[in-house]
């Protein structure tokens, strides 16, 4: 088994080249699916949650306004590494719990670990491998504003949230440039996961 943390900024197009990843056989765990189980109501992290937050994001079913805590984040950088306490340590255990049941499903299986703040949060050290999906920033900026209809100031505030990228390929064994054609990350993709395999 290998484990591969696939990282990159807001923006870069993660989402897409984990999917990529898993449909050529990669076992993908995302973070933020992760994250949002921990959220749920019930759950330790939740009750953290609301104390960090306050009543105001909770929604009327009960459960985390995600959209609402994420506005209050990237303006707020205290409350944001609160939040990170809270909910990281619960990512990190439930990853390594899948990881071990994927291990004995599958011995030789590729694990991928699909963390925005896989550096900033110091999970690429137990990885073998850091995929870093790049961009230039100003792709970046471009593609947060069309994805989340938001202005050019809530974009950059949002990246500025992030290690810049161009500062993560240090931590990379493998960057896959994603400014071009789906068809080339599509390439990349493929390149990278048969290396992986091996």
């Amino acid at each position: 088994m290998v484990k591969v943390g696939l990282t990159g900024g807001i923006g870069s197009g993660k989402s897409t080249v984990s999917g990529m990843f898993r449909e050529l056989g990669a076992r993908v765990i995302d973070a933020d699916q992760l994250a949002r189980e921990a959220l749920e109501p019930g759950q330790p992290a939740y009750r953290e949650v609301v104390g960090i937050f306050g009543p105001g994001v909770v929604q009327p079913g009960g459960g985390i306004n995600r959209k609402a805590v994420a506005d209050i984040i990237f303006q707020d950088p205290e409350r944001r590494h609160r939040l990170e306490a809270a909910v990281h340590p619960r990512i990190f255990e439930e990853e390594e719990r899948l990881t071990r049941e994927i291990s004995l499903e599958e011995p030789q299986a590729v694990v991928l670990f699909d963390a925005a703040l896989l550096i900033e949060s110091g999970a690429h050290l137990r990885m073998d491998k850091v995929v870093l999906v790049w961009c230039r920033p100003e792709t970046q900026l471009g593609r947060l504003m069309a994805r989340d209809g938001i202005s050019a100031a809530e974009a950059r505030a949002r990246i500025c949230s992030q290690m810049p990228i161009n500062d993560k390929k240090a931590y990379a064994t493998h960057i896959l440039d994603n400014e071009g054609t789906i068809e080339s990350t599509r390439l990349q993709v493929e390149g990278i996961y048969s290396e992986l395999k091996q």
